[in-house]
């Protein structure tokens, strides 16, 4: 169990696996660091490994043929990238990168995958999550859809909030409108309406959130109810900011 709570206990998944199952993958793991901007997979490539993220954030994008690309699915201290793709497919059928540096336990698929076979609570604990995650991909192709872009980006701030645990975030403009599907131009106007209003505040590179509570207010339901979905699912892997 040392190993657990010296090096790979950020990640909540990992944290909350029985001790057993735990035991029969810590001798595979070990620790990535992933600088902002890595793609971990491009798609269509044979997924090696699973990353559980620390304090990173990865974002799972799908790219068209222009070279324009949209945020399917975000991937952080509560979960785990390129398991589920790789027990199917072992292909990935879209972009992971790294949103947010930091790091990741990784391992290689072959080993999560006998644990996964061998155990049914860990088979269950894996399921509880693909079931959250496609909870969020859902809500986020409706949020899309039919919330103003100010209300989407402040539950893209709070998400991002909750997975690095700490007020400052490591976002440019430029890679926060590709996230949200917008101009530069219209996330410059939005951000500077947020840091206005004393909700966050901006330096060269970062945005610092200073009233947490204001932003959840601006944020549209899609936060709350994919929060409230990943608690019921996982209530161990989930953050209480």
């Amino acid at each position: 169990m040392a190993s657990l709570k010296a090096n790979h206990r950020p990640n909540r998944l990992l944290a909350a696996m029985e001790h057993e199952d735990f035991t029969r993958i810590d001798s595979q793991l070990d620790i990535a660091d992933l600088p902002r901007g890595k793609v971990l997979y491009e798609i269509g490539e044979s997924i090696q490994y699973g990353y559980f993220p620390h304090d990173a954030v990865v974002s799972l994008l799908a790219v068209m043929k222009d070279g324009a690309s949209a945020e399917m699915a975000v991937f952080g201290c509560e979960g785990v990238c390129g398991f589920i793709s790789a027990s199917v497919s072992r292909r990935s059928f879209g972009r992971y990168v790294v949103q947010v540096p930091g790091r990741a336990s990784r391992i290689a698929v072959e080993p999560l995958q006998a644990a996964f076979d061998a155990s049914m609570p860990l088979r269950e604990l894996l399921r509880r999550y693909t079931e959250a995650l496609l909870t969020q991909t859902f809500q986020t192709v409706a949020c899309n859809a039919l919330h103003n872009v100010e209300a989407h980006c402040c539950r893209w701030i709070l998400s991002t909030h909750d997975r690095v645990k700490r007020d400052t975030l490591p976002l440019t403009h430029e890679f926060l409108a590709e996230m949200l599907g917008v101009q530069r131009s219209t996330l410059s106007i939005i951000t500077r309406t947020l840091q206005t209003a004393g909700l966050i505040s901006q330096s060269r590179a970062c945005i610092t959130v200073q009233d947490r509570a204001s932003l959840e207010d601006v944020a549209c339901e899609c936060y709350r109810t994919v929060r409230r979905n990943f608690e019921r699912l996982l209530p161990k892997t989930h953050s209480h900011g």
